[in-house]
């Protein structure tokens, strides 16, 4: 299959974990930031790259950089828009992209003059490329802002701007520290998605869904924790992890990024392909591309020839990505029945003629 090819949906991905090296190199010297850790395309690549990170907390590190050159509108606003053409360049057709207003408030910008930026940047990459974009508002689960973020989000609602995210470091800061935020963006219209089951336990899930009100969940992958989980397929589920498949609660899955951050040690007992063989409802994500060196079809094929996927299943699991979108509906509905079902429905066309020819 040529994955770059195929029609993709992605829900998880941070802005400033996928932005362009060129990008960083150029803004950080129109601005005199300094403090870059290599000054080369291919040493700020390699530097960039947290393959070998080993924790969350590391990983997470390298945003520094990133967040450095996002100083004013127009860089932030490059930065959405590039994020746009290059998804679009890897076949995704529908992309939600989550960032931090908070985080831009050290340069003198305004939360709402930072998602601003973003909506305007994500649409410039719509009008040229087609491709349906949308943004998430995240705040930081060590922070104690989240009320604010929501507030600011808010007014943005019917401009581009479809959900609340916590993100962060789990481990010693609970979703639910941030109750008051995550019922106001509920009550407001916002979805909710939650980092939560990435570097923490499955409590953390919990946390997320039943006491915060998430209606998706950034990873979740420890709920492979309340399950009977061998290493190659799930036999029974604890009541949580049967809440979590039985209602349908998308899990943000991003298999590279799992590995990076070692939440798992190899890709071989990685449980995406037990959880989605068992009911889950799993997507595929890149979570930041720059970070972990990674296109959203790399995320495919590598599901695809770990676990045997086939046309049939990443068409499967792209349509359960754009049923648990936040975009709207009627929007996704046609890129359901107009672009994503006839493209797989025609490679797995493809791939039974050739098998009968042979």
């Amino acid at each position: 299959m040529n994955y770059r090819s195929l029609p993709k949906v992605l829900l998880h991905d941070h802005l400033d974990g996928g932005v362009r090296v060129d990008t960083i190199l150029e803004l950080a010297d129109q601005q005199g930031y300094a403090d870059l850790p290599a000054d080369t395309p291919e040493g700020l690549s390699d530097w960039f790259d947290q393959g070998r990170s080993g924790s969350l907390e590391r990983y997470l590190e390298a945003f520094t950089h990133t967040v450095a050159v996002m100083r004013d509108q127009d860089s932030i606003r490059r930065i959405a828009y590039e994020t746009g053409i290059d998804l679009a360049a890897d076949g995704v057709v529908y992309a939600e992209i989550r960032f931090g207003p908070s985080l831009h408030m050290i340069h003198g910008m305004t939360r709402e003059a930072a998602i601003e930026a973003v909506l305007d940047g994500l649409a410039a990459a719509q009008r040229q490329t087609g491709i349906v974009l949308y943004g998430i508002a995240a705040a930081l689960r060590q922070q104690t802002d989240s009320l604010d973020v929501v507030r600011a989000a808010i007014p943005y609602l019917d401009q581009g701007l479809v959900a609340f995210d916590l993100a962060g470091p789990e481990a010693g800061f609970p979703a639910d520290d941030h109750l008051p935020a995550c019922r106001l963006a509920r009550e407001a219209g916002l979805g909710l998605t939650i980092h939560a089951g990435e570097a923490d336990s499955a409590a953390s899930i919990w946390r997320a869904v039943a006491r915060c009100g998430a209606t998706r969940v950034g990873h979740g992958v420890r709920i492979v924790d309340e399950t009977d989980f061998d290493g190659e397929r799930i036999s029974t589920l604890a009541p949580l992890a049967r809440r979590i498949r039985d209602h349908r609660i998308p899990l943000e899955v991003s298999i590279t990024s799992n590995l990076d951050t070692s939440a798992f040690p190899s890709v071989q007992e990685h449980p995406f392909g037990a959880l989605y063989r068992s009911g889950f409802n799993v997507g595929l994500n890149t979570d930041n591309r720059l970070m972990s060196r990674v296109a959203l079809s790399d995320e495919y094929r590598l599901a695809a020839e770990t676990f045997d996927l086939g046309p049939a299943d990443l068409s499967e699991i792209t349509v359960n990505a754009l049923e648990a979108g936040f975009g709207d509906w009627p929007t996704r509905r046609r890129i359901i029945d107009d672009v994503v079902r006839p493209a797989y429905a025609s490679v797995e066309s493809s791939q039974e003629a050739t098998s009968d020819s042979t």
